[in-house]
């Protein structure tokens, strides 16, 4: 049986790095009205995606405050197709 990658499976992580793959540089205030997720649930999946290589992170201030952007690397560009294969192969779809 195809086993699906655990990192991308999770729900929210999978929502972040679906809307990555299609975009450039992706401010945190875009992702939380995409993926509807608090702030604090947000700030953990992306470092789990950071960590896993799948996402790059930019920190940096606007006037006084913290503005924190990401896009996709392309491992996680890769694992992301990879991901949607084995979900593909899993459903019997190909």
């Amino acid at each position: 049986m195809t086993k699906l990658n655990p990192i991308l499976h999770q729900e929210l992580r999978l929502s972040i790095i679906s809307f990555l793959v299609n975009a450039e540089w992706v401010d945190f205030m875009k992702l939380i009205e995409v993926t509807q997720a608090s702030k604090g649930n947000l700030s953990v999946q992306i470092s789990k995606l950071q960590e896993a290589g799948y996402i790059e992170v930019k920190k940096s201030f606007k006037g006084n405050y913290p503005h924190t952007e990401c896009r996709v690397t392309d491992a996680g560009k890769n694992e992301f197709e990879n991901y949607l294969i084995q979900l593909k192969q899993l459903l019997n779809l190909e």
